[in-house]
Parts: C-alpha cells; structure tokens; sequence
C-alpha cells in the first residue's frame, strides 16, 4: 500500500476524522482567527467525554452482541435492539455528534459548529443508506425494530 492510498485510508474512517482531526483542525483555526489565542470552555468537556466513551462503549457493545465489523461495511450478522440499542437505533453516530457538540462549546468555536451541522447532515444521509441495508438483510424484523424504536434520540426523533 502506497503512503497515498494510507493517507486517504486513515481520512476516509469516520472515527479518525471526528476524534483526531476535527479537534486538531479546531484548534488551529480557533488559534488563527483569534491571533494566537484560545477560547476554553471547561464545561464542553464532558460532552467530549461522553460522546466519545459513547461511541467506543457502544461499537464494542455492538460488535460482541451482533457480529460484523465495527461499521457498516462489516454488516452486523445480529440485530441488537438492547443496551444502548433498545433508546435509540444509532448510539454510534449520535456519539460522533455529542463530541463534535463538546467540540464547538469547549473551544467556543464556530467552525466546530458548523462542522457539527455539516457532520449531522452527513451521519443522516448514512443512517438512511445503512438503513436500507439492515432491511434489506433482516427484513420485517428490522422493520419492527424500526416501529419501536426513534432514529436519533430516544422519543423525539
């Protein structure tokens, strides 16, 4: 493998860009608009926390409970409609969002907020792709999951 292609590998994983360098790209731009300063909002840092521990605790979570890979590209073999999975059908992705949330009020930045609004877009439009993936492969059992439980956050959405 080329240091190209590893280079284009290790930004194309989720994980990577949301817990590496979505906060080292917050930084430097915070530091550079602010003229070498830097807004820290200690209170932003248990949303870093929990969205972070959220998508560890959850993936392993569901890779123990349903087999696959930790992503979608690795189909769990299992549907796991309990722990996290019995609130909310995408604890994952929704971690990803908590910390990028931290992201924007730990660093007071609106860069990292509009990378947050942009990212929820985006985690949407794959919620909807692995969606019809999960169907596909579980038929009316994921569709009854699907009736039981919200999308994104427990009885809202």
């Amino acid at each position: 493998m080329t240091i190209r292609a590893s280079l284009f590998r290790f930004f194309e994983r989720t994980p990577n860009r949301t817990f590496l360098i979505y906060p080292v790209c917050t930084i430097l731009f915070e530091y550079a608009v602010r003229s070498g300063t830097i807004v820290f909002v200690p209170w932003g840092l248990p949303l870093l926390a929990w969205g972070y521990l959220q998508y560890r605790l959850v993936g392993n979570y569901r890779v123990e409970q349903g087999g696959g890979g930790p992503g979608i590209t690795v189909p769990p073999d299992r549907i796991v409609d309990h722990g996290f999975y019995a609130y909310t059908r995408n604890p994952m992705y929704l971690g990803h969002l908590i910390f990028m949330l931290g992201l924007a009020v730990t660093f007071w930045s609106l860069f990292a907020l509009a990378l947050f609004a942009a990212n929820a877009i985006w985690f949407h439009r794959r919620v909807l792709d692995d969606e019809a993936c999960l169907s596909a492969r579980f038929g009316l059992k994921y569709a009854d999951y699907q009736a039981r439980v919200k999308r994104w956050i427990p009885g809202l959405l």
